[in-house]
């Protein structure tokens, strides 16, 4: 488990960007925190680190949002609308999950029973006693315990 604390959103998707560098084929990332944490900016720097040059943004009306320019392909999930696991059956998520791009899931925890063996989960949180811009961010490698 690594703790990252950044306290500007440019410090938060910094962050974003190294994990994206690092990130290897079939690598699949949930994203984990309240609205308006951050969770944009961080996969915004995941893109950038997965040289990703187009403009990222929330896939909130589609639950997948794909980019392919990259060093890897990047399927970028928000399923915080979803109303069952069927409607992720329905867009082949398996392709995506155990394919050779990266996947970012939003809200993960609403599909929790289809998430695949190993992942990272990433929980960022605010503390608005150590600024309005703090962000903690928790990495956990396979969610933590099932």
């Amino acid at each position: 488990m690594q703790i990252v604390e950044t306290f500007s959103a440019e410090e938060t998707f910094e962050l974003g960007r190294k994990l994206g560098r690092q990130s290897q084929p079939g690598q699949v990332y949930t994203l984990v925190g309240e609205l308006g944490v951050g969770k944009t900016v961080f996969t915004q720097g995941v893109a950038k680190g997965l040289m990703i040059e187009e403009p990222v943004s929330s896939p909130t009306f589609t639950i997948v949002q794909v980019y392919e320019e990259g060093r890897l392909p990047f399927y970028h999930f928000d399923v915080y609308r979803i109303g069952d696991v069927e409607e992720m059956e329905e867009i082949g998520y398996e392709d995506y999950f155990y394919g050779q791009g990266v996947s970012m899931i939003e809200w993960a925890n609403l599909i929790q029973e289809i998430l695949p063996e190993n992942y990272q989960e990433i929980l960022i949180e605010k503390d608005l006693e150590k600024g309005f811009d703090y962000r903690r961010i928790t990495i956990r490698e396979n969610g933590g315990s099932r």
